[in-house]
């Protein structure tokens, strides 16, 4: 997003198309798989206990960028231990290159965008309390800012990445693009 990058913020954010409830992050460092798997948990730990336990399969719908793809193997070395900590079956769900605008938290950033349009974010703090103010579906989203600074181009050894693709279920048809994840206990 243009406005993210004149501003030295990496945006992330996830929509619990269940409640509505829309969790924003905003790092000061790079958009990294681990920016991305740390704001996954974050949102995890935010979420009521209730929602959680009835949860049996996080679906993880993404756009297939760069930091996040169905081959990178940090962000799925992180997308198993995050099935591990939840305890819950993770179905990651890839959109085609150019189909983004089919994700549903691509709505809210546009909401965002048009709830922010015109105001001068001079600042995270600015920037931070508006996001704040926007709504989707008469819900206001939760807002976090990571100050954590993140390490670019982290890649996983191809005897590590055997040991990460011997959890994953890829989908034979789709391998690429949906891929499924059960936790393990102990």
């Amino acid at each position: 997003m243009r406005w993210a990058a004149k501003r030295n913020t990496s945006p992330f954010g996830v929509l619990d198309e269940d409640s509505g409830q829309v969790y924003l992050t905003f790092g000061s460092s790079s958009k990294t798989s681990d920016f991305i798997v740390d704001s996954l948990c974050r949102v995890w730990e935010q979420m009521p206990s209730a929602d959680k336990d009835a949860c049996q399969c996080i679906q993880i719908k993404a756009d297939n960028g760069p930091e996040s793809s169905g081959i990178r193997t940090q962000f799925l070395k992180r997308m198993v231990e995050f099935a591990n900590h939840t305890g819950k079956t993770v179905h990651l769900l890839y959109y085609p290159p150019y189909h983004s605008k089919y994700n549903p938290i691509e709505r809210c950033w546009g909401i965002l965008e048009q709830h922010w349009n015109g105001t001068q974010l001079k600042d995270a703090e600015t920037l931070l309390e508006w996001a704040k103010t926007m709504t989707w579906k008469g819900i206001n989203p939760m807002v976090e800012f990571s100050r954590k600074v993140y390490e670019k181009g982290v890649t996983l050894s191809k005897k590590a990445m055997e040991a990460v693709e011997a959890r994953l279920e890829r989908n034979a048809a789709l391998p690429k693009w949906d891929i499924l994840i059960r936790p393990v206990f102990g």
